[in-house]
């Protein structure tokens, strides 16, 4: 039997050898092994998916002053239903009412119970929308007892107070844009509309005939001052019912639990009012046709009315581009309708003429300004029920002065 001493040599009696950089990988590789077999512990983590959503809407959670606003915002930044599911609630009202609820609100306690803005109806924008209608109604009266030079300085005078008077109109009360929107994009499109209005279905049915040969009357080339005066008249019911569907959308607000079962609520309200309107222009247009000796224009008319409460609605909470695509349109197939007639006169360009020409001889002039507009008001209309239920769109905003 060997001493203790031999215990000292390096290595074991089952080993191979002594250590070398094979049995160095054979360790690393024992060692990975084991560990990608020992069961790994979740990590803990702190991280408050609400708070990191308040941090990225910091500003909104900030400025809010109710819940509601924090959802239209919500709303607005792509947050539906499916992502408060994510945070753990129903829908987006209910996550935010608890970012609304955490938010920092210590400078200023009484946002908390700041109730939801409306608009007020003020005695100031009633005049202003009830202006138009009497100016246009003072032009009317003066052209007719007119006549040469003296007629044709009134109509000149008489058309830009009337201009005027309308961008007044249109700048205070529920039709006034608040957010910075240019109203150069669709002034000269809705001019041109009403223009065509007045003076397009005599134009074209003179440039269909061989004309114009003299000056626009009330009998070589007939003049539409119905519709117009009719229209003028309807920015006072347009700025009611605008008023009528903002207040109660925003008292829909509230009630809703989800923004599905607010745009269901909305809906028909958006219908409704868009009835309202048409049903009072109409009945402007009875009275005007009645009053002055013309024959009743309801295929001009009322689709024009339509595309303009249409787009003024759009534009005024938020929805510029649609409206002024939709004016653009219509105006360019108006002003088509006329140029083609025209170029029909030029060698060998007859059949330029071709569509406008049976189009009129089926329904008459009128017909081009109805289809045009009522092809402009459909898709804004659809484009409406879309995006004007939605909360966002309806997101409380200081009232306009």
């Amino acid at each position: 039997m060997s001493g203790l001493g031999e215990l000292d040599h390096p290595g074991t009696p089952e080993s191979p050898g002594a250590w070398d950089e094979r049995s160095q990988q054979r360790m690393t590789t024992a060692e990975t092994t084991s560990a990608r077999q020992e069961p790994t512990t979740p990590r803990r983590t702190t991280a408050d998916p609400v708070r990191a959503l308040m941090h990225r809407h910091r500003d909104l959670c900030e400025g809010a002053v109710d819940p509601l606003e924090i959802a239209a915002g919500l709303e607005a930044h792509g947050v539906t239903d499916r992502t408060a599911a994510r945070f753990r609630h129903r829908d987006v009202f209910s996550l935010a009412e608890e970012m609304f609820a955490r938010a920092a609100h210590d400078e200023d306690p009484q946002r908390r119970t700041t109730p939801l803005a409306t608009p007020r109806v003020r005695a100031d924008w009633i005049l202003l929308t009830l202006l138009p209608g009497t100016i246009a109604t003072a032009t009317t009266a003066a052209l007719r007892l007119t006549h040469g030079q003296t007629r044709l300085t009134l109509a000149a005078a008489g058309t830009l107070a009337l201009a005027l008077s309308a961008r007044a109109a249109l700048s205070r009360g529920p039709l006034a844009t608040i957010r910075p929107l240019s109203l150069t994009r669709t002034g000269p499109w809705t001019y041109w509309l009403i223009t065509y209005t007045v003076l397009g279905d005599g134009l074209l049915h003179a440039a269909i005939t061989g004309g114009p040969d003299a000056p626009p009357t009330t009998t070589a080339w007939p003049l539409t001052t119905a519709p117009v005066l009719a229209l003028a008249w309807s920015l006072a019911p347009a700025s009611w019912t605008t008023h009528l569907f903002t207040t109660r959308a925003r008292h829909r607000l509230p009630t809703s639990r989800g923004l599905q079962d607010f745009a269901t609520a909305v809906r028909p309200l958006l219908l409704g009012t868009f009835a309202l309107y048409l049903s009072t222009l109409t009945a402007l247009l009875i009275l005007c046709t009645t009053t002055l000796p013309e024959p009743p224009a309801y295929a001009q008319t009322l689709p024009l009315g339509a595309l303009l409460l249409l787009a003024r609605l759009l534009t005024i909470h938020g929805f510029p581009r649609a409206p002024r695509l939709a004016l653009a349109a219509a105006a360019a197939a108006e002003a088509t309708a006329l140029a083609t007639s025209f170029a029909a006169r030029l060698p060998g360009c007859a059949f330029l003429a071709t569509p406008v020409e049976t189009l009129v001889d089926t329904w008459g002039p009128a017909a081009v300004p109805a289809l045009t507009c009522t092809a402009a008001a459909l898709p804004l209309l659809i484009h409406a029920t879309r995006t004007l239920t939605r909360a966002s769109a309806h997101a409380p905003t200081e009232p306009q002065c």
